[in-house]
């Protein structure tokens, strides 16, 4: 019987074949107590089971592919370092010992604990890293039951031309799929920054996560249509739905071959308006996925990913190696690095002992620019290895969050203060290295045109943008359907900020998740915009909507949009905006 299932598509494209189902044995964990003179020997029993687990990790390390994505390999090592993480090492040996409990159940006491901090956390990049937690609570759960062998892997046959199957699958589950001939992955959980979700893209496959209570309903070689772009799962479809999915199979591949053509053409409109068309990153990995597409520059580099699982922050060195990866992979483009942000939920060891208490609303509390400004411990090594790397490329500072003067104020005192340190002691730097400030606060987005001289351009960070305006919460499943990139007042804010970066001749440019939609490009380019940095899966066809675009009556059109309230009429403008 055919049915369909309905998850969260993560990467796009349209695949079709037998599903493979990757079954990892549930772990469940009961408690007992323990007589005094035994606990000595749960506590080296556990300590035991962590050193195999790290034995295991380190043999899989060992057997990564040379051509195996950074990005997916470093989670082998974020596990690694997870097992020496005191939360895992060291908590459930006191629980052990003040509970006389057994090492299973201690160690999933402590896990739903950190487990219940990272799922209480506003960034959903750290948000996703509960599934890292659980999964190495897993694999050491299953030493501690006897499970001392490595899960069993499929064989290449029975990947070959398959759809994967899975509750989640760990870093080593998509290290040793990698280049098997998958055709495309699904799991019951896991989100737009999980494992699945990074290979999947790194593979250009369609990936779907989110499949809550797929599995009782699918079965071993059942035949799947897999839909990355609607985030749907058909299984066993009739003839007809097979024929309408491989006729958009073939269509979705003669669009992909048509775009790889104008990798190399030049982004303007078809009236001869010059656009500027960067892409966004997370990690220096990233850039194999720009080079391919053929990005110009670096419109967004987010490096949060420096400050994640670990307990000290990077010193100048970690940061100043990792800029000069993108810098060089750029070869000569623009490289806009921005500075950190990270919420209130995420604290270091500063050095210091004094905690410092947890905001209850991390998306308004100490965050981004503020946090940096409160912990220059934090900022000032990240300032002077962002400097140090602008005299090797076309580097650019963005700022996040920014929604007051005096913010920028304190960032080019700081800033004048390490010049002139560099100066004293001969390091270079390039000393007209622009400075931007992110457009996510209303605040801002209001008062672009008194902000705009005291930087040198504006990036429209649409996601918070948006969340901030209509004072929803976009990752809370009880209101984010009210999250709207089309609400007039949306609307109005990015036109004011565009206008007013325009009054004193300050480029702006967007990077929020608004750019990368293809159904929003034209109108955007209505509004004024003639920057857009979008996500590399979405560099080519974005590019396509600009240079095939007559400006026409695009500003006219567009600015109806502000005025209008209707649902329906608003449709009706984007279709006839998208019809030029």
């Amino acid at each position: 019987m055919s049915f369909t299932l309905h998850g969260i598509g993560v990467s796009k494209g349209i695949a079709i074949g037998k599903v493979y189902i990757v079954d990892r044995d549930q772990i469940e964990v009961s408690e007992y107590n323990l007589a005094i003179h035994l606990i000595d020997a749960e506590v080296e029993r556990f300590e035991n089971a962590l050193k195999l687990a790290r034995e295991q990790l380190q043999r899989i390390q060992s057997q990564i592919p040379k051509d195996t994505s950074q990005d997916v390999a470093a989670f082998i090592e974020t596990h690694l370092l997870m097992l020496e993480d005191s939360l895992l090492s060291k908590a459930p040996v006191q629980l052990i010992r003040e509970l006389q409990c057994n090492a299973e159940w201690a160690l999933k006491l402590q896990c739903d604990s950190v487990v219940k901090i990272f799922e209480d956390m506003d960034d959903p990049y750290l948000r996703a890293r509960k599934d890292d937690v659980e999964q190495v609570v897993i694999r050491v759960q299953r030493i501690l039951r006897g499970y001392t062998d490595l899960p069993s892997d499929p064989t290449d046959e029975q990947l070959a031309n398959s759809i994967i199957l899975a509750d989640d699958l760990s870093p080593a589950d998509t290290i040793f799929m990698q280049h098997r001939g998958v055709l495309a992955f699904a799991t019951e959980y896991g989100g737009a920054t999980s494992h699945t979700a990074i290979l999947a893209r790194s593979l250009a496959i369609p990936a779907i996560v989110g499949l809550r209570r797929a599995r009782p309903y699918i079965r071993q070689d059942d035949m799947l249509i897999v839909d990355g772009f609607q985030g749907v799962v058909l299984v066993d479809p009739d003839e007809r739905t097979l024929r309408y999915y491989k006729t958009r199979q073939k269509e979705e591949k003669r669009y992909r071959a048509s775009l790889s053509k104008i990798k190399e053409a030049p982004t303007v409109t078809l009236d001869g308006t010059p656009i500027s068309l960067h892409t966004n990153i997370e990690f220096p990995e990233d850039m194999v996925a720009v080079r391919r597409v053929g990005g110009e520059g670096v419109g967004l580099y987010r490096t949060e990913f420096l400050f994640l699982n670990r307990q000290h922050p990077p010193d100048e060195e970690e940061h100043l190696e990792a800029y000069l990866r993108v810098i060089k992979a750029m070869r000569g483009g623009t490289v806009t690095i921005r500075t950190l942000d990270l919420g209130a939920d995420k604290r270091f060891d500063m050095g210091s002992k004094q905690e410092r208490p947890q905001g209850s609303n991390p998306a308004l509390g100490l965050r981004a620019i503020r946090l940096c400004l409160r912990e220059l411990k934090l900022f000032k090594p990240q300032l002077r290895a962002v400097l140090r790397a602008s005299a090797m490329g076309k580097v650019r500072m963005l700022l996040p969050m920014v929604c007051g003067v005096q913010e920028l104020v304190q960032v080019h005192n700081l800033l004048n203060e390490i010049r002139e340190e560099f100066r004293q002691k001969s390091i270079k730097f390039d000393p007209e290295m622009p400075i931007g400030a992110m457009v996510e606060v209303p605040a801002m987005a209001l008062c672009t045109d008194l902000f705009a001289p005291y930087i040198d351009f504006l990036s429209i960070g649409t996601n918070d943008l948006i969340q901030y305006t209509l004072a929803i919460d976009r990752v809370d499943d009880s209101v984010n359907y009210l999250y709207d990139p089309l609400h007039p007042a949306v609307l109005r804010l990015i036109k004011t900020s565009i206008d007013g970066a325009n009054k004193l001749s300050k480029p702006i440019s967007m990077c929020g998740e608004m750019a990368s939609d293809s159904r929003y490009v034209r109108l955007l380019l209505g509004l004024g915009l003639r920057g857009f940095s979008v996500n590399p899966e979405s560099y080519l066809e974005v590019k396509q909507i600009i240079t095939t675009t007559d400006m026409g009556n695009l500003e006219k059109l567009a600015n109806r949009m502000l005025k209008t309230s209707s649902h329906l009429d608003m449709a009706h403008l984007l279709e006839l905006i998208n019809a030029h």
